[in-house]
């Protein structure tokens, strides 16, 4: 294992730079079928922002076209009811709109996806937990308005920093009076849940101001907090910046500046929270006490599927996973959702391009998602649903249990503190070599 923290974020497993066209394609009908579909999470992905952050690598775009914006939203439609008809009987357990910005589109647009998602999908979003992501200089009381009638219950903003300085870092130009506006909006519109993003190992940070910003957001009184580590790649704003300036050797997964504080920030972070009485999820999330609880069925990512909608959007079978291709540069993105607009209902009914799961990268997957998160993995479980000890199929997790990283709680292997602060190494670690291959010919490192 390396001994850096910071390798990569394991957000899902595999990575969608290991996605490749499929041999054949693959319809959608039967392949659901053979999926339990009573705990759904519906997903739809909105590429499109005011603005490029200058640590985005994310599937998006600053500034479209109307007529993209308003095509877009109507080919999501479209889409749905393709979905729709390839799903058969389902049940949805989670909900959300992400990006991108999807508080970039009008009152009117997010009102014809809410709609679309409740009549065409089946989704009671009264009753279903769901979100939606946001940034302070898109939220209006008329957006809100229209998310809150329909039962959005979770608005997660991104701020990163409330230091000036900090942000001109990031290439993303704010002002703390736009986001004290913003999030006095969410507050009065009634939302109950309100996530936080912050950013550590920013250029410049030091402890004392990213406490200073997490104290900030605590006025707030948020129910969520998100803590990210700054990650700078190859075509993000940052990492171009960082080759024009000459930096003789960009790590495509990361640019340490001065030195890689992220642990310390991370650790001064985490302490401070947990001070403050939030609850450390994952690595990156920290739950208020005030936080409410979840309604709904249950949902779990290492057992129940995934419904994207959305160029970019990942789908979720036990055996396929699926999307449209992957892009950061401008150009590459325009002509993914440009492919997008084209589709018809037909092409929608079936997945072109994803990543095959055998039954070792379905292992892995169990493994990996419940590790990194609480409460952990649960070795009964898994036993229950593959037939075997989780430390046979995977003698790696011997080793975390050497460097004392996991710790055990009956059926439970989890992570400890000095497990989280190196989660963003285990889980690339637990890659099979497969996944490892086609990420780096991706150009995407593990």
């Amino acid at each position: 294992m390396r001994h850096t923290p910071y390798q990569a974020y394991s957000y899902s497993y595999p990575h969608k730079a290991a996605y490749r066209a499929l041999p054949l394609a693959a319809p959608l009908a039967p392949l659901w079928a053979q999926q339990d579909r009573s705990a759904l999470f519906a997903y739809i992905h909105i590429p499109f922002c005011e603005m490029r952050c200058g640590f985005c690598n994310l599937f998006a775009m600053a500034r479209p076209s109307t007529d993209m914006v308003e095509r877009y939203v109507q080919q999501v439609l479209v889409q749905m009811r393709a979905l729709a008809g390839a799903l058969g009987e389902r049940r949805f357990a989670r909900f959300a709109l992400g990006g991108g910005t999807p508080t970039y589109l009008s009152p009117a647009q997010l009102d014809t996806l809410l709609c679309g998602a409740r009549d065409i999908l089946g989704i009671d979003l009264q009753t279903t937990p769901a979100g939606i992501e946001a940034s302070p200089e898109t939220i209006t009381a008329e957006r809100l308005a229209v998310c809150r009638a329909h039962g959005i219950d979770r608005v997660s903003l991104g701020i990163q920093s409330f230091a000036a300085g900090e942000m001109r870092a990031l290439a993303r130009p704010q002002q703390n009076a736009t986001v004290h506006h913003a999030i006095g909006l969410i507050r009065a519109a009634g939302f109950p849940t309100l996530n936080l993003d912050l950013i550590y190992g920013i250029a410049g940070q030091t402890v004392a101001s990213l406490l200073a910003s997490i104290d900030s957001a605590l006025t707030f009184a948020p129910e969520e907090i998100y803590l990210y580590p700054l990650y700078v790649r190859e075509q993000t704003g940052l990492g171009k910046v960082a080759r024009r300036q000459g930096a003789q050797s960009l790590n495509p997964i990361m640019l340490a500046q001065d030195g890689d504080s992220r642990l310390a920030l991370y650790a001064a972070a985490r302490d401070h929270l947990r001070a403050q009485g939030y609850e450390q999820v994952s690595m990156r999330m920290f739950r208020a006490p005030h936080a409410p609880e979840q309604n709904g069925p249950s949902y779990c990512c290492q057992n129940d599927g995934m419904l994207g909608l959305g160029a970019g959007a990942r789908s979720y079978t036990s055996r396929l996973h699926y999307s449209s291709e992957y892009a950061v540069a401008r150009t590459d993105t325009i002509n993914i959702i440009d492919n997008y607009l084209a589709l018809d209902e037909a092409r929608f009914a079936q997945a072109e391009h994803g990543y095959q799961l055998d039954d070792e990268e379905q292992r892995r997957r169990y493994v990996i998602q419940s590790l990194l998160t609480e409460p952990g993995l649960d070795r009964d479980a898994y036993t229950a649903r593959f037939g075997s000890r989780c430390e046979a199929d995977l003698p790696q997790l011997a080793e975390l249990h050497a460097l004392e990283l996991v710790e055990e709680n009956g059926p439970l292997l989890r992570l400890n503190d000095r497990g989280y602060s190196y989660a963003d190494t285990i889980g690339p670690w637990l890659a099979s070599d497969t996944v490892r291959a086609l990420m780096a010919e991706g150009g995407q490192a593990c």
